[in-house]
């Protein structure tokens, strides 16, 4: 590995772990219908995508309330004693990406078979302060 391809990579893995951030891998819903609930929440404050999603009634939103609390809570190991409600955290970027697809076999009329494809998505969730944002830009 090249000294400058060292070097991104580095910074790349600071600004890491800088991000609060949840994934969810492999999960047994179509990308397409987890984009739809994904969009709901993006952008919103924390506590209001959680009634949000506590809320609605597709499957998909359970799955990602529970990825949510855990973005939280890994927001919460790193800032010991500061409270959520305090803090304006929102959902600073989310997005969905295809998995792996099963492959799977129905039976159809005259000896045929039809090709099933049972999609799965792969999640990435990440969290961030508003009132951290605004203590920089007011520096600057």
């Amino acid at each position: 590995m090249g000294a400058r391809k060292r070097n991104t990579a580095e910074q790349r893995k600071e600004e890491a772990k800088a991000n609060y951030q949840a994934i969810l891998r492999n999960c047994p819903t179509s990308p397409r219908k987890m984009r739809l609930v994904t969009d709901m929440i993006r952008g919103m404050e924390v506590n209001k995508a959680l009634d949000v999603l506590k809320f609605s009634s597709q499957e998909a939103s359970r799955r990602m309330e529970k990825l949510l609390l855990s973005a939280i809570a890994n927001w919460q190991s790193k800032n010991e004693g500061a409270r959520v409600e305090e803090s304006n955290l929102y959902v600073k970027l989310i997005h969905v990406d295809g998995g792996r697809s099963l492959k799977r076999l129905q039976t159809a009329p005259q000896g045929r078979a039809y090709r099933i494809r049972k999609r799965s998505n792969h999640v990435t969730l990440v969290i961030d302060s508003k009132v951290k944002e605004e203590v920089e830009t007011s520096s600057k």
